[in-house]
């Protein structure tokens, strides 16, 4: 399988008990021992969108983390940048933009890329991961007194 240019190998880890992603560049040959090989079905069958899942933090196909925002901005500005959001038109001047990420943080923050003013819809756990981001970067800069003032 290949992610970002780089190739993984998925195998079942028999210490762990568990699927693991291995990276190719880092796979050594090896003389074989201890248990004999036993065919295991990757959950749901199908290994693409396991390896998708897990590069998302998650067993399935679905992101943990997936909120909703009323997005300022014509659903065709936001479009070529949503991903594999859902952009839906609410008029000519606003779209609802669904998507997920691996953390509400996360998630929170990803919306910022758009710029424009937003409102979450959707879920409560979505508008406290924008509070939490908002005093962070509030913290990361000047006050609005020193910006003034230059310092």
């Amino acid at each position: 399988m290949t992610s970002h240019g780089r190739w993984y190998l998925l195998g079942w880890d028999l210490e762990r008990e568990d699927w693991r992603l291995f990276s190719a560049e880092r796979v050594r040959p090896r003389v074989p021992h201890g248990a004999p090989f036993v065919s295991r079905v990757v959950p749901g069958g199908d290994a693409d969108a396991f390896v998708s899942a897990r590069f998302k933090g998650s067993d399935t196909t679905e992101w943990p983390s997936r909120g909703t925002v009323l997005l300022h901005a014509p659903a065709r500005h936001v479009l070529p940048f949503a991903g594999d959001g859902t952009v839906t038109a609410v008029d000519d001047k606003r779209c609802t933009l669904e998507v997920g990420s691996w953390s509400w943080g996360a998630l929170a923050a990803s919306f910022g890329r758009f710029e424009v003013a937003m409102k979450v819809v959707e879920p409560p756990e979505l508008a406290e991961a924008f509070a939490v981001q908002a005093a962070r970067f509030a913290a990361a800069g000047p006050s609005a007194e020193e910006f003034r003032r230059g310092s």
